[in-house]
């Protein structure tokens, strides 16, 4: 295996998790992983559900970097940790997701659709009255406005996660029924300078395939994009590192010869 970063991690500093981050450190360097980033919830007005309380995917960034600086420096020279934030990306918290992006000195930021027209794509409301298809097509269209009123993030995070839920799941899902509103999707993203994530959670919903597909990766090359960055989105200690042998197959079949991991925002390739 030869991607040795897992770049999109969560622990009990997100609410939907409860995994010790000390614990993730000593799993990834148990796993001879070099990089790691924790990229803890920042998801600002997310529907209120009995599930979900107000703020419950609001990180208290203060508390998690204080313990993730102390951590870093205890393991300074067993592995590399990095400090990252999920932002949750919604048209009418730009302003909010502005601030949030700068109140720190973030070394890497994933933006992330999770809502939609003010549903969240995870519960069965976002599916009905309409089918598997007219709900991915919808969400596409959100992530692609979403990417034109915000630009304050340093990948795009499992760009087709509303497959995720489907009722059937990724069965029937291809880039070719997408590819009109997805390569206007990809071209802002290389516009923006931004990269994308291949995330392997993926295969804990019994997806055919990573998020997103390999033919978006695919066509994210041809279009000329070259950040790609890989995280299992682990919520539990057991999940670190999930994948990584998968998406480096995926990677290479899609075209890239190079991974990316960032440092201060600043995006570094290493070689597959």
């Amino acid at each position: 295996m030869s991607i040795t970063s897992d770049f999109h991690l969560h622990t009990s500093f997100s609410g939907d998790s409860e995994a010790d981050m000390e614990e993730m450190i000593q799993k990834a360097i148990s796993l001879g992983l070099k990089d790691i980033a924790f990229t803890e919830h920042m998801d600002l007005n997310f529907p209120v559900t009995p599930d979900t309380p107000e703020g419950f995917f609001e990180c208290n960034v203060d508390s998690y970097l204080y313990h993730l600086l102390i951590l870093r420096n205890k393991y300074v020279n067993d592995i590399n940790i990095r400090f990252g934030i999920e932002l949750g990306l919604q048209p009418d918290i730009v302003r909010a997701n502005v601030k949030v992006a700068k109140e720190h000195d973030y070394d890497f930021v994933i933006g992330s659709i999770h809502v939609v027209d003010g549903i969240d794509v995870y519960e069965p409301e976002y599916f009905e009255g309409r089918s598997d298809e007219e709900a991915y097509r919808r969400y596409f269209e959100a992530v692609y406005e979403n990417l034109r009123s915000y630009s304050n993030f340093d990948v795009v995070g499992h760009l087709d996660y509303v497959v995720r839920k489907g009722r059937t799941l990724d069965r029937d899902y291809s880039y070719d029924k997408y590819k009109d509103i997805m390569d206007r999707i990809l071209t802002r993203i290389i516009d923006l300078e931004k990269g994308i994530e291949v995330n392997t959670a993926a295969i804990k919903y019994g997806l055919k395939e990573l998020n997103p597909c390999t033919d978006i990766l695919r066509r994210y090359k041809e279009l000329g994009g070259e950040l790609i960055t890989v995280g299992s989105d682990a919520h539990k200690v057991e999940d670190l590192g999930r994948g990584l042998d998968r998406a480096e197959a995926v990677l290479r079949e899609a075209g890239f010869e190079y991974y990316t991991v960032y440092d201060a925002r600043i995006p570094v390739q290493v070689k597959l």
